[in-house]
């Protein structure tokens, strides 16, 4: 026990030996550290204090106490090292920062108003000056005081906030007019823009800048309005964010450095404030305008308006007014602010900058500036782009594409919308081929706008790129709801398209099956009211195809673009915001209303010959005026037409042209032209109202109720749907196979009948004239299982045939009528078709009897009033306004509602001579 216990104690001794050992090194460590400690804060502290008095500036008794420091040899030596780099540094500053100014401020932006000041500028606009001199800063140097260049940034990089001192109004004028000055100097003229207001003036902001008033480089504002201003500046904002967004870029320079091309000036507003806080409304307007400016190329110059903004800011504090302190140079360092320019010399620089401004609008352009130098050139894959007017010598485009679908025009009667038309469709056909574009025309109003643009008699040039061209149908709007169908079904063909290749829009279409034709198609409606303008069936169908087109067809490259010049064209949309909110584009000639949004006036201000072109809805931001060049004048236009016609009238077709003032003629019709004898036989009637140039017909087959009822008394129609059915017959019957039968009790149509007759008959038919109606019918009905050849009856006004059919011999069992009755029922089983004229429904009915109306199979009415056809159209409702040239026709084995057609034109006399 006495070991063990003996053991247990040196180990303990042990260990605090060793505990002991460590404790004393620590203290050991820790006293050496505190030396350590104090001397280096003794040195720091002598170093300190020579810093406050500084070497030069001890006396020889401090410099002797200094001395005697332990540290002091250390400390000499490090301050020592520090002064000397300071002044090799201190030396080479103002040298580097001339330098730094020469490089970032070349020309007018840095250099004295005597290198420049008088001379136009001629940098575009793509790439701006880093700084903008302002005055000088002098340092005191090792040997002599060291003087540099005073710059600040602006335009895209900065705003610059201004305050002043007492009395310093006019020092501040001299800042804000340098720096106005060098920013118009350097740049090309058109380039900036210049926007003043002033809380406390209504005129005389900075007066010597007064010759660009009469241009667009300078604008004042109403000192009480200074929310147009902002309303102006946040539009540029907003529409220059959008053009970025759509290209990718996320500011004006990245789009300028892009596209290599100037695309919007640089805007320069500069607002005088009183030092008074705005009104917190507008406060907030500054501040989202100043947050998003200078990524749009608008930069602020802001003096006395205490607005804290949350951008990129420079500040000038005036002391007095030649001395400031800036934050470029910071708070030690007093800015010699430069000397106002020369009064007189101001003015004379900016009445040359304003005269070169107007010099390179160069008055009105001509149609021949909107065109390229080569035609054709450009793809329709993306867009359609093409100038239409100047402003200021520049070009002002329009785009057509997936983000401006569709266009609205407006404008009164001569404020120059056909010209504006024709200036569009110009500038578009020339830089597109008819591959690229298709173009359908459409005038409701009576006039002749586009039919020019078809082959006439004067002129057989077209334009190449129109499809379908259609003039003078203020009273058939029928057509225009045919092309309405038309762009509907192609709109389905490319959908269809599209989903079999996976893509969603025309570009992608185009890039998947090169091998399709798809080109950007264009359909313009001028007057497009008229499809609005009646309660009936054409108004709901139009509105509904409108509609559908309107939203889906801008994926799909079909645009339409809708003129009107009255109020209540525009006014047809409001309860149509389908179709009014996809027109995107928006154009108001001079004293146009209600095209723009409510609130935009901008076309009630317009000059003529001008045009607001909009691509955003019409509101104000998005304004650019335009002088439109005269495109419609006599053969303006054409040149470029038959340029066009040269170039590719062999490998596209002619236009369709629809000419609602003029019947087709018969002769000339290609359905006509192409039949050829067949076992099915067809009677055409009239032209159809369709895109296509298709005539409207009756195939006369043996069967029941193929006969053909011509309604009204309008002989002149009547006649020519007669004629123009014979006529069609007799080229599909072989010689000698059928014979026409002839009836015209009608003394007044009895030559024109004879002239038909004589006509049949000089085509190798047999036709006869018959003075006996009833026994002719008779003979007819009592051998029908017998006859030889096919039988037409062709009755003239059967209505005043009645009373000799209805008359009957002494033992005879049935009368003229009763056979005549025969005949409608059982004679197109047996190849005897009756088309006859009644000259009104009543007699139609007493002629049918008690049989109904199933045995007249098709009609074609003309001054019959809707309602009274209602039993021949299976009951269905009718809507239909007799109307000249016109007549509705149904075939109740085709038709699911009746359709107007237009009657051939029946040449008078074709065999005289």
């Amino acid at each position: 026990m006495g070991s063990k216990a003996s053991e247990q104690r040196n180990r303990v001794v042990t260990a605090l030996e060793r505990v002991r050992h460590q404790i004393g090194l620590v203290l050991g460590a820790a006293a050496g550290a505190r030396q350590s400690a104090e001397a280096e804060l003794a040195k720091l502290e002598l170093e300190q204090r020579i810093v406050r008095v500084g070497m030069n500036n001890s006396t020889s008794d401090q410099y002797a106490e200094w001395s005697r420091h332990p540290a002091a040899n250390e400390v000499f030596g490090q301050l020592g090292s520090v002064r000397g780099q300071f002044y090799a540094d201190w030396e080479a500053g103002p040298n580097a920062l001339r330098d730094l100014v020469a490089n970032n401020a070349p020309g007018p932006a840095g250099q004295q108003p005597g290198n420049w000041l008088g001379r136009v500028g001629g940098n575009p606009g793509i790439t701006a000056p880093g700084l903008w001199r302002i005055g000088s800063a002098t340092v005191p140097g090792k040997d002599v005081p060291r003087t540099f260049d005073v710059a600040i940034p602006l335009l895209d990089e900065s705003h610059l906030s201004i305050n002043s001192a007492p009395k310093t109004r006019a020092a501040v004028d001299g800042i804000v007019q340098n720096l106005l000055m060098r920013i118009l100097s350097t740049f090309e003229p058109g380039a900036v823009r210049i926007h003043l207001w002033d809380v406390g003036q209504l005129t005389a902001i900075l007066p010597d800048l007064y010759p660009l008033s009469r241009t667009s480089a300078l604008t004042l504002y109403d000192p009480g309005r200074l929310e147009d201003l902002l309303d102006e500046l946040a539009g540029h904002i907003r529409r220059i964010h959008a053009t970025g967004m759509q290209a990718g870029h996320t500011s004006l320079r990245e789009i300028r450095r892009a596209s290599g091309q100037r695309v919007e000036p640089f805007r320069v507003a500069v607002l005088y404030g009183n030092g008074e806080t705005l009104e917190p409304e507008r406060a907030r307007e500054l501040k989202r305008v100043a947050t998003g400016a200078l990524a749009a190329g608008i930069c602020l110059i802001l003096i006395d308006v205490p607005t804290m903004l949350s951008t990129s800011v420079e500040s000038l504090s005036l002391h007095d007014d030649r001395h400031a302190v800036s934050s470029m140079t910071g708070p030690d360092l007093i800015v010699d602010l430069d000397q106002p320019m020369p009064s007189g010399q101001v003015i004379r620089a900016a009445g040359r900058i304003a005269e070169a401004l107007i010099a390179k609008q160069g008055g009105p352009r001509a149609f021949a500036d909107l065109l390229p130098t080569e035609l054709g050139k450009e793809s329709s894959a993306r867009e359609l782009r093409a100038p239409v007017g100047f402003f200021e010598g520049e070009a002002v485009e329009v785009v057509i594409g997936d983000a401006s679908p569709h266009v609205l025009i407006g404008g009164p009667s001569g404020s120059g919308k056909t010209n504006f038309l024709y200036s569009l469709l110009g500038s578009f056909a020339a830089r597109y081929s008819p591959d690229e574009l298709a173009l359908y025309l459409l005038d409701f109003k009576e006039g002749v706008s586009f039919a020019g643009l078809a082959p006439g008699r004067r002129d057989a040039s077209w334009l190449p790129h129109a499809k379908l061209i259609g003039v003078n149908v203020n009273t058939d709007r029928e057509f225009g709801l045919a092309l309405l169908r038309y762009l509907a079904d192609e709109l389905r063909r490319r959908s269809a398209a599209a989903k079999l290749h996976e893509v969603t829009n025309l570009a992608d279409l185009r890039e998947q099956d090169p091998g399709g034709h798809w080109p950007r198609i264009v359909a313009v409606i001028d007057e497009f009211q008229y499809l609005f303008a009646g309660r009936d069936g054409v108004t709901s169908t139009a509105t509904q195809l409108l509609e559908d087109i309107a939203r889906r067809g801008r994926s799909q490259g079909i645009h339409l673009v809708l003129a009107s010049q009255d109020v209540a064209g525009i006014e047809a949309f409001w309860g149509k915001p389908a179709v009014f909110e996809q027109c995107t584009l928006r154009i108001a000639m001079p004293k146009a209303r209600r095209v723009l949004s409510e609130t935009n006036n901008a076309a009630v201000s317009a000059p003529k010959w001008h045009a607001v072109i909009n691509h955003d809805s019409g509101v104000a931001h998005g304004n650019q005026l335009a002088h439109v060049p005269d495109a419609s004048s006599k053969d303006v236009f054409v040149k470029l037409q038959h340029r066009l016609w040269e170039r590719y009238s062999e490998s596209f077709k002619r236009p369709r042209l629809f000419d609602g003032a003029h019947s087709p003629v018969l002769e000339q019709f290609p359905a006509f032209n192409d039949l050829k004898p067949t076992k099915k036989p067809r009677a055409l009637l009239g032209q159809s109202i369709d895109v296509d140039e298709a005539a409207c017909g009756v195939d006369l087959p043996k069967a029941p109720g193929r006969n053909v009822a011509v309604l009204g008394a309008a002989t002149a129609e009547a006649l020519s749907i007669m004629d123009s059915a014979a006529r069609s017959l007799a080229r599909q019957h072989p010689h000698g196979s059928v014979e026409f039968v002839l009836s015209c009790p009608i003394e007044a149509s009895l030559p024109a009948v004879t002239e038909l007759a004589e006509r049949l008959r000089a085509e190798g038919h047999r036709a006869t004239l018959v003075d006996d109606l009833p026994s002719r019918v008779i003979d007819i009905a009592e051998n029908l299982s017998t006859l030889d050849r096919a039988q037409v009856l062709l009755l003239y006004g059967v209505d005043a045939s009645i009373p000799a059919l209805e008359a009957k011999a002494p033992g005879q069992l049935k009368s003229g009528l009763d056979q005549l009755r025969v005949l409608l029922k059982q004679g197109p089983g047996h190849g005897v078709h009756t088309i006859g004229w009644w000259r009104s429904i009543a007699r139609l009915k007493d002629t049918l009897g008690f049989a109904g109306t199933d045995d007249i199979g098709s009609w074609a009415a003309l001054d019959v009033q809707g309602n009274e056809l209602s039993p021949f159209a299976a009951g269905q409702v009718v809507h239909w306004s007799p109307r000249p040239g016109r007549a509705l026709f149904f075939d109740r084995t085709t038709h699911g509602a009746p359709e107007v057609i237009i009657p051939f034109q029946r040449p008078e006399g074709l065999l005289d001579g």
